[in-house]
């Protein structure tokens, strides 16, 4: 190999290395900001889901305790004697 080519496949390769650093770099970045972006939409729902929680408590506070069946033998009710 003449020492050209030898230069030119270490010129290349030295190239690739940079711009794949560079690719690394710009990857590595966007998924840090994408991380603390998704850490803030998760506290955001958290938050929500607390008043939610709460809201449904008052709720159920207003409306009062469930009515509930109650099932008792009146006089004359048939199939008794």
């Amino acid at each position: 190999m003449s020492p050209d080519v030898l230069a030119m496949i270490i010129a290349l390769f030295a190239f690739t290395l940079t711009v794949l650093g560079g690719v690394a770099g710009m990857l590595a970045r966007q998924s840090k900001a994408l991380e603390s972006r998704f850490d803030r939409i998760d506290d955001r729902f958290d938050r929500i889901e607390g008043d939610l929680v709460e809201m449904k408590v008052a709720i159920a506070r207003l409306e009062g305790p469930i009515p509930t069946l109650r099932l008792g033998h009146a006089r004359g009710a048939p199939g008794e004697r």
